[in-house]
């Protein structure tokens, strides 16, 4: 806007009487532009003083020497920088104060410059049929200053709000991220802590009895040889089950474990595991027609990895049965004959929360029922992803 108006003065000199004295009115532009590099935002005093100093930029010159040509088209950029410092009523107050302004300098000023002009007797034929009726010149000119200044005012307001709603996108979507990152964090955390604990009750437990058993053996070794054998095939067989509960931590710190495979045959993997480990065949009913997304698939499989996990430790169950079907949405069944257990008693840590939030992640829903010495079940519904029509 201020090229603009700068060229619009430079337009003007070839018709204005005294042309010389455009170069102080294009300094006053520069000086008006000059201040508008460090525009206050917090200090209502010192907003006041930069309005005042604005106002002083556009009359100065011409107040100085009635042969400079007043530039009142930069009350329009004051305008627009008074919506960036004031409020609603400080803007208001800074727009008619321009507008009145403006017709201070077309209603009184221009007159000064008229008589300077032809007191020199430098009055050109062009700006000569200007002033020939200059009561139309002054209410043209009035009413196009003021209905610009009424439609940029609410533009101005609007390309503002549109900016602050743009900032505090911009913030939310940063604390949203933040709080991503520290989820993510304590998920990991909370994963860390569970694998940690299994560790140390499985893995340590299996490790801590093999070294007695070993102690055992290198005891009867030098008495009693046969005995001695009977220890080292106990601690051979705690080897083996170590062995496997190490796998099996491995297996459940894989990032996708269906990675180049369909979820069906990752859980006959499973399946095949779980009978390897415990001897128990689980019987597996599983009918999708079509594949479900990623996350879901994902969930599906963490969630009974961990409810076979938990029947081969605690539940002792000798048949075990898993449906997976789809009608109006996904559902997931995992049922045992083991010993069961009171789920309001049971606060032992994150096996039960992990298969409870994987499915409310996903909109879904998680129930157990179980009691001592009837089972568990297991029931897990998620919603069928939205398929393009």
């Amino acid at each position: 806007m201020l090229g603009l108006i700068t060229l619009n003065l430079i337009f003007t000199a070839f018709v204005y009487p005294t042309p010389q004295f455009v170069l102080p009115a294009i300094l006053s532009i520069l000086v008006f532009g000059a201040i508008g590099l460090k525009t206050p935002i917090e200090n209502t005093f010192n907003k006041i003083i930069f309005t005042a100093l604005e106002f002083i930029i556009i009359l100065a010159p011409n107040l100085l020497d009635s042969r400079i040509p007043p530039v009142p088209l930069l009350g329009l950029i004051a305008v627009i920088r008074s919506c960036q410092m004031f409020r609603l009523l400080g803007r208001f107050v800074v727009a008619t104060l321009t507008f009145l302004a403006f017709l201070y300098v077309v209603l009184f000023r221009s007159q000064f410059v008229i008589a300077a002009c032809r007191s020199l007797g430098t009055v050109r034929p062009q700006f000569e049929q200007i002033l020939s009726n200059p009561v139309n010149f002054q209410l043209g000119s009035a009413v196009s200053f003021g209905l610009t200044v009424i439609f940029a005012f609410p533009l101005m307001v609007a390309l503002l709000s549109e900016r602050q709603s743009r900032a505090r996108l911009a913030i939310a979507h940063r604390q949203l991220r933040q709080y991503a990152l520290l989820i993510e964090d304590q998920a990991t955390l909370q994963e860390r802590n569970r694998i940690a604990r299994e560790i140390h009750d499985a893995l340590g437990h299996t490790l801590t009895a093999q070294s007695i058993q070993l102690e055992n053996a290198l005891l009867f070794l030098p008495i009693d040889r046969s005995r001695a054998e009977i220890f080292l095939a106990a601690a051979k067989q705690l080897g083996a089950t170590a062995l496997q509960e190490v796998r099996q931590s491995i297996t459940a710190l894989r990032a996708n474990p269906l990675e180049d495979q369909s979820l069906e045959t990752a859980i006959d993997q499973l399946v095949q595991e779980f009978h390897q480990t415990t001897g128990v065949s689980p019987a597996c009913s599983i009918s999708l027609t079509q594949s479900l997304p990623l996350d879901s698939s994902t969930a599906v499989y963490r969630i009974l990895q961990e409810a076979l996990t938990n029947i081969y430790k605690h539940s002792g169950a000798t048949q075990v049965t898993i449906r997976l079907d789809e009608r109006n949405a996904i559902y997931l069944n995992v049922t045992d004959n083991g010993k069961g257990f009171d789920p309001a008693c049971n606060t032992t840590g994150f096996g039960l929360q992990g298969m409870h939030e994987r499915a409310v992640a996903l909109g879904g829903q998680f129930a157990l029922i179980s009691q001592p010495g009837a089972g568990c079940q297991i029931f897990v519904t998620l919603p069928l992803p939205k398929l393009p029509r």
